[in-house]
């Protein structure tokens, strides 16, 4: 079996995972973000962070049966999507996601920087999906803190606009680059990432397809 995972951004905080014949889809968004075409997917299990509807807008998928068995181990640490304790915009689940040596952390809409009990939880961190725009998130100073909190490899930032596309009042993607340090900045001319057995650090940023 080919041990190589493909991350495919969809645009907002939507990814698809494919590997060894199966795909998992993360964060479906609906129709109502700008710039952004109608997602139509293909996927064999769908995952959410919450249940906002540019996060978990199912009719965006089709399920498909497969006989491939899920080479994906998931778990949750739960989060809130505020500061607030989940009082302004309510849970959040960070997926943590193993498939062939490698961890994939998806943060969904995580509004606060974790505690020591979700670092542990969540534990080493090859490639993280995080939210930088802010107002409704994490902006982009405290996704880098949550980077560096989990020591992560390889960072994918979302949750952003870009010229006609995404929520008006969130940051660009331009602001967490700014920040970069350590991480070198990996442009990336579509919006596929291969993870493989070595992956160097970097921030990867996708490019979005329509």
């Amino acid at each position: 079996m080919n041990s190589e995972i493909t991350i495919t951004w969809h645009g907002h905080s939507c990814f698809s995972l494919a590997a060894g014949g199966y795909t998992l889809v993360l964060d479906p968004y609906d129709n109502s973000l700008d710039g952004y075409a109608p997602l139509q997917l293909s996927a064999n299990e769908v995952l959410c962070s919450h249940g906002h509807h540019d996060h978990a807008w199912l009719p965006a998928v089709s399920l498909q049966d497969t006989t491939a068995a899920s080479p994906f181990q998931v778990r949750v640490v739960r989060t809130w999507h505020d500061d607030c304790h989940g009082s302004k915009r309510g849970e959040n689940l960070i997926h943590v996601i193993r498939a062939f040596g490698k961890t994939l952390v998806h943060c969904g809409d995580l509004g606060h920087l974790l505690t020591k009990e979700q670092i542990g939880q969540i534990g080493a961190c090859d490639v993280l999906m995080v939210p930088i725009g802010g107002f409704y998130t994490i902006d982009a100073a405290q996704a880098r803190h949550v980077a560096e909190q989990l020591s992560a490899n390889v960072v994918i930032p979302m949750h952003y606009r870009f010229g006609e596309y995404g929520i008006p009042v969130i940051g660009e993607v331009e602001d967490f680059l700014s920040l970069a340090d350590s991480y070198p900045v990996c442009r990336y001319p579509d919006n596929r990432l291969p993870v493989g057995p070595s992956l160097s650090k970097q921030i990867a940023v996708l490019t979005y397809q329509k």
